[in-house]
């Protein structure tokens, strides 16, 4: 078995790195399986790509979930990188997406830090391993990771019991959008 990836902070530079995604990633899917009530795991990549689009831009995620506001400080909106985009999601007919969640998701479960399941409302769940429990945590206990570990608490709170057919309709009708022929652009 391969190492974890390394739990290091995220300057700029990072932020295109692959390290960098599966570590928000699995900080997301553990934030997931950890809230209560909720099903314990994801459902399936749309759930996860939208649930990642909410950490991801946490503005967009004050808008889109009632259960957190501008006000919610484990947003963390003042933060530099609250405004500042990883890598901007593509607008599709059914939500944003980023092709990466493919190779992140395999990567994960390549190094056992996630588990590929059944049973939930998709054709495969997500949870946490062991492992990949103790690198979130740690991850989550430095500092250059807080605010990232932070959102995911709070998305997952407030969205993780969410299907990604309701997620991806809470999206497009609650941001907003410069022009209707939106499709494939950037998501900024």
């Amino acid at each position: 078995m391969t190492s974890p990836p390394p739990v290091r902070p995220h300057p700029d530079i990072l932020r295109t790195d692959r390290d960098y995604h599966e570590v928000r990633v699995l900080l997301l899917i553990v934030s997931v399986s950890e809230h209560r009530p909720g099903p314990g795991h994801i459902d399936g990549l749309t759930q996860l790509a939208k649930l990642d689009f909410l950490v991801r831009h946490p503005r967009f995620a004050a808008l889109a979930l009632e259960e957190v506001g501008e006000e919610d400080p484990r947003l963390h909106l003042n933060a530099p990188d609250a405004r500042a985009v990883d890598s901007p999601g593509i607008r599709h007919r059914y939500g944003p997406w980023d092709e990466r969640y493919y190779t992140v998701v395999g990567a994960l479960v390549g190094r056992g830090l996630i588990r590929l399941g059944e049973g939930g409302r998709s054709r495969f769940t997500l949870t946490p391993a062991p492992a990949g429990s103790r690198l979130a945590r740690a991850a989550a206990a430095s500092p250059p990771w807080r605010p990232v570990a932070d959102r995911c608490a709070a998305v997952a709170e407030a969205a993780g019991r969410l299907s990604g057919h309701r997620l991806t309709q809470l999206i497009l009708t609650r941001l907003p959008r410069t022009r209707r022929d939106d499709l494939r652009e950037p998501i900024r």
